[in-house]
């Protein structure tokens, strides 16, 4: 897919943030074909520097203030599967949803127009929204079992979203390594037939057993004729990692002396909506998004709702 020099018209998100069009700088940081086709074969791409020292320090001091008890907004209820961190819980490996909706100066940075141009590019899409924003927090504590993410893939949570084109960009502030527990994909994954799957795969990870996650994937791998090769990404501070929303990955221990910080940034192409996806023992599967946002006409969750969901890029506009 081309990327207009003109770039998308400026549409305004959830904090007033804009996506407005490329510099020719930016436009330079963009994955390049060879970059788009080692994509579609391993499942993963370390961009360029997409984000100046400045960007990923502010993000670093709003992350401090966010959990500080900083909010710019609220969400209207509480989802019944929110990861929400809050002090209460302790030194456990911190989630917090939707910090692009409830914090301005996250949103700003997190829905810069190059960051959706480089996942459109990946995605060979003309459009990309926020599906999601996870503010994480790994504490340096080497055993601490919460840092842990056992083997999965993302698509199993979103299985109430029609697109098997979405991706999540990994954006830790600061370099970040094997040492801070980086996350670790499972090279080609994406492209692997699945077998054994039930219901149970819409659970979170953290709500399964690890030995059963390890061993699905295991028998995922032997069933496509296919080697477990585990690619550790190293990113420098500014950079970050783009992986497919079937590629399998994980990560380790914290074993430095300070924290990991990141965002898990999820995004989702323009044709992306809601689907009906009925359990095996009644009803149907849910995601967050399903009682915060607005209806369609015909009464389905609108995942293009641009007050959860905003348009990062658009090449059409």
């Amino acid at each position: 897919m081309s990327i207009s020099t003109e770039g998308p018209a400026t549409t305004t998100g959830p904090a007033g943030t804009t996506a407005g069009p490329l510099t020719d700088a930016e436009r330079a940081l963009l994955p390049s074909d060879d970059d788009v086709r080692h994509y579609a074969e391993h499942g993963w791409y370390l961009s360029k520097k997409l984000l100046t020292d400045d960007e990923v320090d502010e993000l670093l001091a709003a992350s401090e203030r966010y959990y500080g008890g900083e909010r710019h907004r609220r969400l209207p209820v509480r989802p019944p599967k929110l990861a929400y961190w809050e002090p209460e819980h302790g030194p456990v490996q911190r989630h917090n949803d939707y910090v692009h909706h409830e914090h301005d100066t996250l949103a700003r940075i997190l829905t810069k127009p190059l960051i959706g141009a480089v996942a459109a590019r990946l995605a060979e899409a003309g459009a990309i929204r926020v599906f999601q924003s996870t503010l994480i927090l790994k504490p340096p504590v080497a055993d601490e079992p919460t840092n842990i993410v056992p083997w999965h893939f993302d698509k199993h949570y979103w299985a109430t979203s029609t697109s098997e084109r979405m991706l999540t960009a990994f954006i830790p502030l600061h370099d970040c390594d094997e040492e801070l527990g980086t996350i670790t994909m499972v090279d080609g994954s994406h492209r692997w037939r699945e077998t054994g799957a039930d219901d149970s795969t819409v659970r979170h990870f953290a709500e399964r057993d690890r030995d059963q996650l390890e061993t699905l994937l295991a028998e995922n791998a032997a069933f496509n004729g296919a080697e477990v090769r585990r690619v550790p990404m190293v990113i420098p501070k500014g950079h970050m990692s783009f992986h497919h929303c079937r590629t399998y990955h994980g990560s380790g221990a914290n074993v430095s002396d300070r924290p990991r910080r990141a965002v898990s940034l999820h995004l989702q192409d323009g044709e992306n909506g809601w689907r009906p996806y009925p359990l095996a023992g009644g009803g149907l599967a849910s995601y967050n998004h399903d009682v915060l946002v607005r209806r369609t006409p015909d009464g389905r969750p609108d995942y293009a709702d641009p007050t959860y969901c905003p348009v990062i890029w658009d090449e059409s506009r």
